[in-house]
């Protein structure tokens, strides 16, 4: 079983969206490790805030397995393909890390380069795994965090349940 962390962004029906694609998770890998939920304004195209989390999970399916079951959950969660690459979405779910996996495999580049990119990805990722290690950056999560560029993207913790439970409150 391989350990995979994978991030959930929506600015589509944001909060049905991403419940949604928590109960597929839960469904088809059992318990998940839930990140707090932040909202952010768009990266890379002018549109509506997006709702971000990370989650983590333990998955026997390889890398392609994995991908084909997430593209599912997006289709299956109204998912458009044929926009521009950077746009609106209902549902965009990403692996970010496979266990230690490094390169482009079964067409997944891995790990994600949007860890070091984006606050909206690295923050949730640390809220869950400070101590784990980027397997290119030889770093943890919590190292890369402190040294990100803070200010450089907006992002902020919403009030977010699912399951009968607070994953996530707002900030103050």
């Amino acid at each position: 079983m391989a350990y995979v962390f994978v991030s959930i962004g929506s600015n589509i029906n944001r909060y049905q969206s991403v419940s949604a694609s928590l109960d597929r998770l839960r469904l088809s890998f059992g318990e998940l490790l839930i990140s707090p939920v932040y909202e952010s304004v768009a990266v890379g195209f002018e549109g509506s805030n997006f709702l971000n989390l990370v989650v983590g999970f333990s998955c026997a399916e390889s890398i392609g397995q994995l991908s084909r079951i997430l593209h599912q959950i997006e289709d299956d969660n109204g998912r458009r393909r044929d926009g521009p690459k950077f746009g609106p979405r209902t549902l965009d779910i990403d692996i970010l890390t496979y266990d230690d996996c490094i390169g482009d495999i079964d067409g997944v580049q891995l790990p994600r380069d949007e860890i070091t990119k984006n606050a909206f990805v690295l923050l949730p990722l640390k809220d869950i795994a400070a101590a784990a290690i980027h397997p290119v950056e030889q770093k943890s999560y919590l190292e890369l965090w402190k040294a990100y560029d803070q200010a450089s993207q907006k992002l902020w913790a919403v009030a977010f349940d699912w399951d009968g439970r607070a994953i996530s409150q707002a900030e103050r």
